[in-house]
């Protein structure tokens, strides 16, 4: 029997090294995304209007989170097996690129967002009945955010490579510095207080602005202090093995088909949500995903530590080891999951206080939407855990199997209740994230066939 339940989970050594990945990374975007909370109170308290507009320029960026977050992870497939096989020249190679690609990626969604076009916004709010008022704000927060992402994805390039070499604790320190100074600039900048002019979503973007050049300034130092070992001088910048970066570019642009289908299918759903009413269906949904954020840490965990993991054992020839610690892994991440269920019910009671300046309507969406993110909690953990071990081997064939089907269905599902159905947002929203069960038995099959144990260091 003891022998049996070895077989599916883990010993208390495994699940410490897991947790001592996986709490910093959870306490890193809690605390981020408690900020983001605080920020969406901040800009709620100026009405619905202003906090859709912030809204919709968010949903334009989130295409630049998955763009940089793809680079950064294609990469990280190789810096955790180079970690894993002491190859500090491949870890080199790998930071390279993720600063050469995210740098390019970062200054043209600067310049897209200071240029702000009004045609591209409109999108999210085709058929809104306030669009034209809510696009108006959303040009102000976007002209006035756009630097950030310049500073952002070197210190994105920094913060990952970190954490792929299981140094977890510094980026936790620097990002909590860092969403400290964005809140307390935030409150000067926004409402107008020690004497600073009232800027209202102008303000709340020159924060990020601010605290993204801190948290940069930050990771700079640090690395040149501790010198892990993937630092190079910046006069080597350009010099890069061709061969290693034409596989990190394949890994990417599998990863980049499943993360932009994904991404893509959210916003047009998002458009399509926006279609159900006027701002207080934009600024409901906006609440409701600012609170579930705070229990999708879980995810982020649950994917950075499996990588983390299974990349380093992969690396250093563990292979046996590696399929235990699939099976331990997957069954200790539903656990994981069923935990942050409760955990995002309970948040259910932040939204009454955190968004009071918000219309009764506005707040009854953002109730629902986050008890549904909550009940799928657990299968997205497991599905995520899937994707990860895959990954950690190179094996991205499985994730563009799983998002063709997920996402075919899942944008199939939204058009036909979008124009067959009068249901509200979130009633939609529970339906077709039933596409995730689809992608999960495909991927548990898939990862049987075990192509996903490879060494790339050799």
């Amino acid at each position: 029997m003891t022998l049996k339940i070895r077989n599916y989970f883990g010993t208390s050594a495994f699940y410490k090294r897991a947790l001592s990945i996986a709490v910093p990374v959870m306490l890193q975007q809690f605390i981020q995304n408690l900020v983001s909370l605080i920020d969406n109170f901040m800009v709620a308290g100026l009405g619905d209007i202003k906090m859709s507009g912030v809204n919709v320029a968010g949903q334009i960026f989130f295409i630049f989170l998955v763009l940089t977050n793809t680079m950064c992870s294609s990469g990280g497939i190789f810096m955790s097996q180079y970690n894993g096989s002491k190859d500090a020249d491949g870890m080199q190679q790998v930071f390279r690129f993720k600063l050469l690609v995210n740098g390019i990626v970062g200054v043209g969604f600067a310049v897209l967002c200071f240029i702000a076009p009004r045609g591209l916004y409109w999108l999210m709010v085709t058929k809104n009945v306030d669009a034209s008022a809510i696009l108006d704000q959303t040009q102000i927060y976007s002209r006035a955010v756009a630097l950030s992402f310049v500073f952002m994805v070197f210190s994105q390039s920094i913060a990952t490579s970190l954490r792929e070499i299981e140094i977890v604790r510094p980026p936790l320190i620097i990002s909590v510095a860092a969403t400290l100074v964005n809140t307390f600039f935030n409150w000067v900048l926004i409402y107008g207080h020690l004497g600073a002019p009232r800027l209202e979503v102008a303000g709340a973007g020159y924060a990020t602005v601010i605290a993204r050049a801190v948290e940069l300034i930050a990771f700079v130092v640090y690395a040149a202090v501790k010198k892990p070992d993937f630092l190079f001088k910046l006069s080597k910048l350009f010099v890069i093995r061709l061969a290693l970066f034409g596989k990190m570019f394949v890994k990417a642009a599998a990863i980049l088909y499943s993360e932009i289908f994904w991404a893509l299918s959210e916003t047009i759903s998002n458009a399509l949500y926006n279609t159900r009413g006027g701002a207080d269906v934009v600024s409901g949904m906006s609440a409701g995903f600012a609170i579930a954020n705070l229990i999708f840490i879980s995810i982020g965990a649950v994917m950075t530590s499996t990588s983390v993991i299974m990349g380093t054992e992969l690396g250093a020839g563990n292979i046996e080891e590696c399929k235990k610690y699939k099976n331990w892994i997957l069954s200790g991440t539903t656990i994981f999951g069923f935990i942050f269920t409760a955990i995002g019910l309970l948040s259910t009671l932040l939204i009454p206080p955190v968004f009071k300046n918000l219309s009764e309507q506005a707040r009854h969406y953002a109730f629902f939407l986050v008890v549904t993110a909550s009940v799928y909690l657990p299968l997205w953990s497991l599905l995520n855990a899937l994707y990860a071990i895959s990954r950690a081997g190179g094996d991205t064939k499985m994730g563009v199997i799983c998002d063709t089907v997920g996402n075919v269905l899942f944008l199939g599902g939204m058009i036909l209740l979008t124009f067959l159905t009068p249901l509200g947002p979130v009633v939609m929203y529970a339906i077709v994230k039933l596409s995730d069960v689809p992608k999960a038995v495909i991927a548990q099959i898939w990862l049987k066939k075990e192509r996903w144990l490879v060494n790339l260091t050799k």
